[in-house]
């Protein structure tokens, strides 16, 4: 099968290749899905998951990609809840060969049912934005109606996703971003928007909750904004900065099945819109995945036209 693999962690996202791969086998509780799209973030190449398996063994070349949209192909020994030929989606395992492929094995827990009326584009786009904005808001953060949200990258993949979610749950929702990304920012749900360029994030007061994918300076700001019995939740790795008289907690998104169907339902009945920037081809992906300037919203790659 053809796959986008990765052999050299010094060359980072520069070192992938399209190359061929065998095709995965389906063992115990395992899924063999037929991709027909991937998401990837960019950081992967950073992850020693990528280069290692659990016992720290190497394992390049590696398969990237951890995000699907796709086709049941055949199911392993003992796996149960889905059924050749069903369209599913979801997150792979970090320390398997991912999603960038024509073929991928997953356990079958890590997957949810993919309506029909839901393009596999839109499926592939969802699951590390989409969880990751669920389980940083509900779970972590402990989001309240009523309570103020200082999203940043408010216009981003994830950003975007989260300042949706808190904004139908009853937040306020406060967002950061470039000049650029004003207009798109409050599309998707914020009601005050913070240039970081021009603006000072002091004149946003205190807040309940921060939602940070930036970290460094930005969350050092940010964690002074936090009132009492805040949080702050950082996707970034552990926290550099904490409020004085409140939370800060870092976190890995993991998959998660009833998640993911709710996710997909609100995309479903338009209460939720994914952020897709380029569309590539798998032909095309190691290019699409090296953009020479800034991308607007998640690249995604069709497997499968």
């Amino acid at each position: 099968m053809k796959a986008i693999v990765v052999t050299d962690e010094a060359a980072g996202t520069a070192g992938m290749t399209l190359g061929e791969r065998p095709e995965p086998p389906a063992a115990i509780n395992d899924v063999v899905v037929e991709v027909h799209a991937s998401g990837y973030v960019p950081t992967e190449v950073t992850w020693p998951s990528t280069w290692t398996d659990r016992a720290n063994r190497d394992r390049s070349p590696s398969i990237v990609g951890h995000e699907l949209a796709g086709v049941v192909a055949s199911l392993g020994y003992g796996t149960t809840g889905l059924s050749v030929g069903q369209r599913v989606f979801g997150l792979s395992d970090w320390h398997r060969d991912g999603t960038l492929a024509e073929y991928v094995a997953i356990e079958s827990r890590n997957l949810a049912p993919l309506p029909g009326d839901v393009d596999f584009t839109v499926g592939a786009s969802l699951p590390i934005s989409g969880l990751t904005a669920w389980q940083g808001l509900f779970q972590h953060g402990r989001l309240q109606a009523g309570q103020s949200v200082l999203v940043h990258g408010a216009a981003g993949a994830v950003g975007s996703i989260v300042a949706q979610l808190a904004h139908e749950f009853g937040a306020y929702v406060i967002g950061t971003g470039r000049t650029a990304d004003r207009e798109a920012a409050l599309d998707f749900g914020v009601q005050e928007f913070v240039d970081l360029g021009n603006d000072s994030l002091k004149d946003v007061g205190e807040v309940d909750l921060v939602f940070d994918v930036i970290g460094g300076d930005i969350q050092h700001q940010s964690a002074s904004l936090i009132r009492v019995g805040g949080t702050l939740v950082t996707i970034v790795g552990p926290p550099e900065a904490r409020p004085a008289d409140g939370l800060a907690i870092d976190f890995v998104v993991e998959a998660d099945r009833a998640q993911l169907i709710e996710i997909v339902q609100r995309v479903r009945d338009g209460r939720l819109r994914t952020n897709i920037g380029t569309v590539a081809t798998l032909d095309d992906a190691v290019a699409a995945l090296n953009p020479t300037e800034r991308t607007k919203g998640k690249t995604i790659i069709r497997v499968r036209p």
